[in-house]
């Protein structure tokens, strides 16, 4: 039992804390639809309800990860990218 103890004892000392890091600025990128969906195939229509985009001219910042990026790259010529923090 006491050996257990010290193991729980040994773990929660090498635990990195959560708030340790500090405030780390997350990157963003805002993007923009200005262009309706209407006339676009039901997988563009599909990538744009996945980047919470419903109506034109809306706007929605999101975490700039590689797979946004590559959604945001299929409908390029639907949306717009307002700003990008790196």
């Amino acid at each position: 039992m006491a050996k257990e103890k010290s193991e729980i004892a040994k773990s929660a000392q090498a635990a990195p804390k959560s708030g340790s890091q500090g405030s780390v600025m997350k990157k963003s990128i805002t993007i923009r639809l200005k262009r309706g969906t209407i006339a676009c195939n039901p997988i563009q229509r599909a990538t744009i309800n996945g980047l919470g985009l419903k109506r034109r001219h809306q706007e929605r910042t999101l975490e700039n990860t590689p797979s946004v990026r590559g959604m945001i790259k299929k409908v390029l010529h639907l949306v717009e990218v307002v700003s990008e923090v790196r």
